[in-house]
């Protein structure tokens, strides 16, 4: 099945290469897909237990899980994730840590990746989701071909506003989970944040650096 939204006027062109295998498709979702409008809302950063229609079980006649998870997309070829390695094990505010992977391409023919980083605050004062994308790296790769990602994710990047509505980090345990998308979870590390129990930032962040490396890095 091929999503094309709004592809402009040679859209009919890419969809035909795509659907006779001229074109390797790389597209990601950005979004959600229900299985049925009853289960609106449903998005991949709930919280533990919220935000969703239904929280403990399937329903009835219907699942609870997604039809389509946020970050899903198949391609004609495979991608492996290895050797997933933190520059260390605890940082602080105004810190970066070095979050980085090897991705291959294991498959028969060339074909773009989207390797994406999501995080989860394991404890907080308030409720924090299961998961955040906090960054994403589009790779070309030919077959055979290994790339090393590394993606600079700065600790302030983790702040969230807390009952006060004021911008803090706070102390604790981070998972750090990579993947193909925000089901399809490759590889998974942790690392702790130090510090006081409140720390305040001054400036809320949106973009966590990422550098491509050949494959042997």
């Amino acid at each position: 099945m091929l999503e094309a939204w709004l592809p402009g006027e040679e859209g009919g062109n890419a969809v035909a290469d795509v659907l006779f295998g001229d074109a390797c498709p790389g597209g990601k979702l950005p979004i959600t897909f229900p299985r049925s409008v009853g289960q609106i809302p449903i998005h991949y950063s709930h919280k533990p237990s919220g935000m969703r229609s239904q929280w403990y079980v399937d329903y009835v006649s219907e699942k609870v899980t997604p039809l389509y998870s946020f970050g899903h997309g198949l391609s004609y070829t495979t991608f492996a994730y290895s050797d997933l390695r933190l520059s260390r094990a605890c940082a602080t505010r105004g810190e970066s840590i070095d979050v980085s992977l090897s991705v291959a391409n294991s498959g028969p023919r060339a074909g773009d990746e989207v390797v994406q980083l999501y995080v989860r605050d394991e404890f907080a004062t308030i409720p924090r989701p299961v998961k955040e994308l906090k960054g994403f790296v589009r790779l070309n790769l030919e077959p055979g071909e290994k790339r090393r990602v590394v993606f600079h994710l700065p600790i302030n990047l983790l702040a969230f506003y807390d009952e006060d509505l004021k911008l803090v980090l706070e102390p604790g345990k981070i998972s750090v989970m990579v993947g193909s998308s925000s089901e399809d979870i490759r590889l998974s590390a942790e690392f702790e944040i130090i510090g006081a129990e409140k720390m305040p930032v001054q400036e809320r962040l949106y973009d966590c650096p990422v550098e491509v490396l050949p494959g042997d890095h």
